[in-house]
């Protein structure tokens, strides 16, 4: 959440050195993403999550006959599994998530829990009473909806209804394959709010990773991880050869 698309030109360029194609976006609201999020904006998971459709749209000619891998961090995450389990995803052949996870305050430890539900309903709070979230300390300029979405999986532990359908109903079939990688050092999705969110792909192929200082070589968090890709971007390549081929359309 906030993070702009350039932030990830180190795991980029790791990505393409493991052999990989990659197109990046920003989320709507975010980085080179215009309007930027204000009172007037009116869009919260369901748009975000529709918006990785139109990306994918607009890739299609290039994509085709390409094994397709649709990879995420945190928010964007969320909305990657999302876009599968409401469409089907139909151009996707596989899901990367890394550092995401549903962040329900009773996964976190001790004292964090209670900072976890008391901080995410303030803000929703706050961005209810402007009409926008200003990004004090915390996710960037968001949009309400955003927000409200996000503090409902903090105090829930479930996805909101997206356009009327129950997310977590819809998750739950989800059948494509998904390597879920926790990072070390994450204080913002500890590997139990990830390990939450793989509980409701019980019928996905799942791959559960935990990407440790040692395999990296440096010493990580929710954003850091980014700098110290490399051998997690020759997973990311094995798991994408793993996949079976695509026949072009």
């Amino acid at each position: 959440m906030g993070v702009p698309a350039g932030y990830y030109r180190p795991f980029v360029a790791a990505l393409r050195a493991a052999g990989l194609a990659v197109v990046v976006a920003d989320l709507r609201g975010t980085g080179a993403s215009t309007p930027r999020p204000s009172r007037a904006s009116r869009y919260g998971y369901a748009e975000l999550v529709d918006d990785v459709g139109a990306v994918l749209e607009a890739l299609k000619s290039r994509l085709d006959g390409r094994t397709r891998l649709l990879l995420g961090h945190s928010l964007g995450g969320q909305a990657a599994l999302l876009h599968v389990a409401l469409t089907g995803g139909a151009y996707v052949d596989g899901l990367v998530l890394v550092a995401v996870g549903v962040p329900y305050w009773r996964l976190y430890p001790g004292l964090r829990r209670h900072l976890v539900l008391v901080g995410s309903q303030l803000i929703h709070g706050t961005a209810r009473l402007l009409g926008w979230w200003p990004g004090w300390g915390f996710g960037g300029r968001q949009a309400r909806r955003v927000i409200g979405d996000w503090a409902h999986t903090a105090r829930t532990g479930r996805f909101p209804r997206l356009d009327g359908v129950d997310a977590d109903s819809a998750v739950r079939d989800v059948r494509t394959p998904v390597l879920a990688v926790s990072v070390e050092g994450d204080p913002l999705t500890p590997a139990e709010t990830l390990d939450h969110l793989c509980a409701k792909v019980p019928a996905a192929p799942l791959i559960r990773h935990h990407y440790g200082t040692a395999e990296a070589g440096a010493p990580m968090n929710h954003f850091t991880w980014v700098r110290a890709a490399a051998p997690l971007a020759a997973r990311i390549a094995a798991f994408a050869g793993d996949l079976p081929a695509r026949r072009a359309s």
